[in-house]
């Protein structure tokens, strides 16, 4: 696919007039899907996909066409090329961009990250071996995702990479079901196993009657998926260079008020984890990662090239949400979560997140799957559905407490368009205080 990109980008190049730049942008992939449903296999198939983004810039003024590619070179062209025209045409009636921004010279680049896992079928044997007995429904998806950057100007930047993401409950009876996940681009044998003796653990516990805390403050754990939950909610805009500006960013506090979370609290996007491409939109390349939270103070946001043309400053991102996520570890050990937590809450997941104060960063949502009261270190009983409401400062400020050792990776499961490239890499968080309200 890589050399059939550029070949259109070539034969494309041919046909522009003097003055006139073309950029050529392609996002694709070949996926393999699963769907599952009490055990079963409900649905197989493989995805092949590419779609191509043509920009073309004349005098400041830029328009855009976007199609999906047959993978048939002269009939590809034929549709181009109309596009193109079409293009041109449109450029005589547009203004003056005031925000385009243009790489100030050409830098290529090719990254392609080679992903280790079995095939669907083997997988899928293995995954109906492991849950027999259970009642599971979730989604497989594996395969490779590329994107390319090419310019008339010369620039030509390739991004490709491997992965996998099994996503998956096991359903007790009604509303009870536990959480699993795995995903990466290094299959372990017996990394399966181990998670899914982990869902049936719990699933044991889930049987036992549930236990209604009234709405208070409790010590709680909050697992990596659960803590993906609030950041995901947080990095849609938080960290973009443009909300930061314009005030409309949820650590409005921290930017104008000084206020900080806790000094464990690092949080950084890592362009170099390598699902998301190290290239923008644009042909700007990213920096391996930007720190946007360092020792609970805010550092860099996000900026895209029409807020770094805006604001006057440098591009280091594709878009102003996060896509790659990371927080630092702690040091407390995964064995000792529930001696550390001694009493209180064991959240697995949290969902329906959204914020009930903007300005003040305070965010509410409902606990979803497998979530726990722990007393002495023991699990004792399912918690039932509640609603917590929180501000980060609080949560991830003054009543964080610790920070696991080990850290998540966490795919987005998300298909819609094609396979997600979102990522988070998190640890758990202890707190000596979360709010539920109902």
């Amino acid at each position: 696919m890589q050399g059939y990109f550029y070949a259109l980008a070539d034969r494309l190049a041919q046909e522009l007039a003097s003055g006139e730049v073309l950029n050529l942008l392609l996002d694709g992939e070949r996926s393999d899907f699963v769907r599952l449903s009490r055990g079963r296999v409900r649905q197989a198939g493989r995805v092949q996909r590419g779609m191509l983004g043509l920009r073309l810039i004349a005098r400041r003024r830029q328009t855009a066409f976007e199609g999906e590619l047959s993978g048939q070179l002269d009939e590809d062209l034929t549709v181009l090329g109309a596009a193109l025209a079409r293009l041109r045409e449109q450029l005589r009636y547009l203004p003056g961009d005031p925000y385009l921004m243009l790489p100030a010279e050409p830098r290529s680049s090719e990254r392609m990250l080679d992903g280790a896992a079995p095939r669907a079928r083997e997988l899928i044997a293995a995954v109906l071996e492991a849950a027999r007995g259970l009642d599971l429904v979730g989604i497989w998806a594996s395969g490779e995702r590329y994107a390319g950057f090419a310019s008339s100007l010369g620039q030509r930047n390739w991004h490709a990479s491997a992965s996998f993401n099994l996503d998956w409950s096991c359903h007790l009876a009604g509303d009870k079901a536990v959480k699993g996940r795995y995903a990466g681009s290094a299959w372990s044998p017996a990394e399966l196993p181990a998670r899914m003796g982990r869902v049936r653990e719990q699933l044991a516990v889930m049987g036992r009657p549930p236990w209604t805390p009234a709405p208070g403050r409790y010590r709680a754990y909050l697992a990596p998926a659960a803590l993906g939950e609030i950041l995901g909610l947080l990095g849609w805009g938080a960290f973009g260079l443009k909300s930061q500006r314009t005030g409309e960013s949820a650590l409005i506090r921290m930017l104008t008020e000084g206020q900080r979370l806790h000094p464990a609290v690092t949080l950084t996007e890592e362009h170099a984890r390598g699902l998301v491409p190290d290239f923008t939109n644009e042909g700007f390349i990213k920096p391996p990662r930007v720190t946007l939270v360092e020792s609970g103070v805010c550092r860099d946001g996000l900026a895209s090239a029409r807020s770094a043309a805006e604001y006057r400053t440098t591009v280091n991102a594709g878009c102003e949400s996060v896509e790659s996520l990371a927080m630092e570890p702690g040091t407390l050990a995964g064995t000792q979560v529930l001696e550390a937590l001694d009493t209180g809450l064991y959240i697995n997941d949290l969902w329906y997140t959204n914020y009930s104060d903007l300005r003040s960063c305070r965010i509410t949502g409902m606990t979803r799957f497998a979530c726990f009261w722990v007393e002495q270190g023991q699990i004792q009983a399912p918690v039932s559905v509640m609603r917590f409401d929180e501000s980060l400062y609080e949560l991830l400020g003054s009543r964080l407490l610790a920070l696991s050792a080990e850290r998540e990776l966490i795919l987005d499961a998300s298909t819609y368009g094609g396979r997600s490239r979102r990522s988070f890499r998190l640890p758990g968080v202890l707190v000596d205080g979360l709010a539920l309200t109902l």
